[in-house]
This record gives structure tokens, C-alpha cells and sequence, in this order.
């Protein structure tokens, strides 16, 4: 059996980053997959992601993020592709929310330039958007949209072209030791690494029973709008918002890029897991989508024209998961990233790297330690 230097389980938004950073870095990787990256069983699916730079989650996502926009416009250039288009974005809510306070406060920390946009100056600037008349919007300009699909086949496109090797519709049971090496269980057979990469998103529970992660995996539902004029739709006069309603609810949508505006809460799904989550989308889906677009968003028709399901897998703190196996340092655990990771997945591709081969890690990561959930 020969054996590879990394192997990587599961080839999502993580996985394929990390797929690519190590093969760039002349690692020999096998990356595997129980689909066909990318799909729309798991998270990394949906046409179009936010990137923003204010991060009212927490300040410490800055530098990532701003890693993160180089990695992207790398990646766009290296593949020949366009992954990314610049909107601006509206952070809308009350001048107490969680959204707006954390954005002005981490705009303000890290130097990012905002304005600040009353209720009327939303509406006569984004007329598409009605927030309440005691709602104001942090807006960020360098904000916008990711292109998730296209993002991730760009990744794999570039780890095939420096050598990795993908196993696709290949599900992995499990992983062992084995003397100097690690092994992949793979239905009957097993795959040989040095180093393992566990990058398998809502699968992760099963796949790392061992650990007995404090992981909760949610059904989220989007949805696609048809807009009432195609202008207003477009992502130069959309801007990518969040909204926390009075109720502490976040609501998000997106601009049309070719099937709708789309529209989403942003956690408040049910508890489920991969083997028993519905895909189906029912009426009660159905009527929260419509009751959004009809409530924030009258620019769109509230007709529901397309919905599919995505899956969060949240941690306790909403923090991800970047972080060597207690037990064995060769395993790297990267994944739980709470409804808010894709936009930072190449850099994160690039800290796994850095794990991989031993070497500092450019950013801090503590935050994201297994040890937090001992």
C-alpha cells in the first residue's frame, strides 16, 4: 500500500482549500470525497456567499478575512475564473442590536472604512430594502459576493493540477494507526497518509466519535426571489445585507446572479444530522422565506421561485475548529464553522497547510483549539 502524505476526508469549502494549499506546497494528497464536490448534501452549496470585513462575531476574524480576500483574488487569477463581486454591504438593525454594535465596534478597531446610514438613507439609497424607522445600516464597501461552486471546483481544479489526487463517491468510515502511518478505512480497503485531514463538516461527528465533539448540527433553508425590476436585483445596486430584527432574528439576502435574489435567516433551524435531515423544503418553509421578502425586501416579488436546504454545524461558541487531534498530532481537525466560515475557507486551507507541516501558523488559533470544549 503505498502511502500518501496527507489524506484528506471530506472535499467541501475546508477540505478543498486545504486540498489545494497542500498540493501547491508539493505535498502528495488524496483527497476524498462520499459525493461529487461540489454538491448540495452539506454546506458548501447556494450559488452565492457573503465576504465582509466588519465581523460583529468578533474582531479577531479581521486579519483572517483580509488574508482571505487576497487568497480569493489569488485563486481567481490562478484558475482563469471570476469569484467574487464587490457590492458593499449593510449590516441593519437597531443602534443596540448585536449586528450593528459589533460592526461599528470592529470597524472602528481595526480601521475599516464604514458610514453610518440612517432608516431613511437606506431606503432612498437601496429603495429594494424597507427597514423600520429606528433601524440603521454600518455600511462597508469592500463587501460582497462569493461564488461557493465555483469557488470550490476552482480549488480542486488547482490541487488536481499540482498533483493531488480525488477520490469522489467514496465514503470513509473512519480512520486507525497503523505503526508509523495513518489509515483511512474506505469500504473494504484502506488508504495510507502520514497526516490526516478531517474536514467532513456535518459528517464530522461520525467520522471523529472519538473526540465526542459538542457539535449540533442545523436544517437552514434559502430561498430565490424574482426582482421586481432586473435592475434593482443586479450586484451593482443589491448590497449584500444583514438585518436583526427587534426579536434578535437575523435575516440575510444576496443580489441575482442569475436565479434570484436570495434571502435566508441565519440560524433558528432545526436540530437534525446528516443521515435524517428533510431536503424537502415544506410549506412552513415556505411561509418564512415569503415573510421576509415581503416584510424587508420589496423589491422582489414574494413568490418563492427556488429553495434548497444547507447545513450549519455549530460549535457552543459559534468559533471553528482548526486544531491538531489531542491524541495523535497527525490528525488536523478543520471544520464546525458555525454558518459563517466560507468566506475565510482559503486561508483556513492555508493554517491547515501550516499544521500539516509543522510549521507557525500565521494567525493565532487558539480560539478555534479543541482544548476550549474539554
Amino acid at each position: 500500500m503505498s502511502v500518501y502524505d496527507v489524506a484528506i476526508v471530506g472535499l467541501g469549502a475546508m477540505g478543498s482549500a486545504a486540498a489545494w494549499q497542500l498540493a501547491r506546497r508539493g505535498a502528495r494528497v488524496i483527497g476524498l470525497d462520499r459525493f461529487t464536490p461540489p454538491h448540495s448534501f452539506g454546506s458548501t452549496h447556494g450559488q452565492t456567499r457573503i465576504i465582509r470585513e466588519a465581523y460583529f462575531e468578533h474582531p479577531l476574524y479581521v486579519p483572517l478575512v483580509r488574508r482571505a480576500y487576497h487568497c480569493w483574488s489569488e485563486l481567481a487569477a490562478d484558475a482563469g475564473v471570476s469569484l467574487f463581486h464587490q457590492t458593499g454591504g449593510l449590516m441593519i438593525g437597531r443602534r443596540d442590536s448585536t449586528l450593528v454594535r459589533g460592526s461599528r465596534e470592529t470597524a472602528a478597531a481595526h480601521g475599516i472604512a464604514f458610514e453610518q446610514w440612517d432608516a431613511r438613507e437606506i431606503s432612498r439609497r437601496v429603495p429594494a430594502l424597507a427597514p423600520d424607522a429606528d433601524m440603521i445600516a454600518i455600511h462597508e464597501p469592500r463587501a460582497g459576493v462569493l461564488l461557493p461552486e465555483r469557488g470550490v471546483a476552482a480549488m480542486l481544479a488547482e490541487a488536481r493540477r499540482h498533483g493531488a489526487e480525488l477520490q469522489f463517491e467514496t465514503a470513509v468510515a473512519g480512520w486507525s494507526r497503523a505503526g508509523d502511518h495513518l489509515e483511512i478505512h474506505v469500504g473494504g480497503k484502506r488508504v495510507g497518509a502520514t497526516c490526516v485531514v478531517l474536514a467532513a463538516g456535518p459528517w464530522l461527528p461520525e467520522i471523529a466519535r472519538d473526540l465526542n465533539l459538542p457539535l449540533v448540527v442545523e436544517r437552514a433553508v434559502q430561498g430565490w426571489f424574482a426582482p421586481r425590476d432586473e435592475r434593482i436585483g443586479t450586484p451593482d445596486a443589491f448590497p449584500i445585507f444583514i438585518l436583526e430584527e427587534p426579536d434578535g432574528q437575523i435575516v440575510y439576502g444576496l443580489p441575482d446572479v442569475g436565479q434570484g435574489v436570495k434571502l435566508a435567516g441565519h440560524h433558528g433551524g432545526e436540530t437534525t444530522t446528516v443521515q435524517t435531515v428533510r431536503h424537502a423544503i415544506d410549506a412552513a418553509d415556505r411561509e418564512r422565506l415569503v415573510t421576509v421578502a415581503r416584510r424587508r425586501v420589496p423589491g422582489v416579488v414574494p413568490d418563492l421561485r427556488q429553495a434548497s436546504t444547507c447545513l450549519y454545524t455549530n460549535t457552543p461558541d459559534q468559533h471553528f475548529i482548526v486544531d491538531r487531534h489531542p491524541a495523535d498530532g497527525r490528525v488536523v481537525v478543520v471544520s464546525a464553522c458555525s454558518g459563517h466560515g466560507f468566506k475565510f475557507a482559503p486561508v483556513i486551507g492555508e493554517l491547515t497547510a501550516a499544521l500539516v507541516s509543522d510549521t507557525e501558523p500565521a494567525f493565532d488559533l487558539t480560539p478555534f483549539a479543541l482544548a476550549r470544549f474539554a
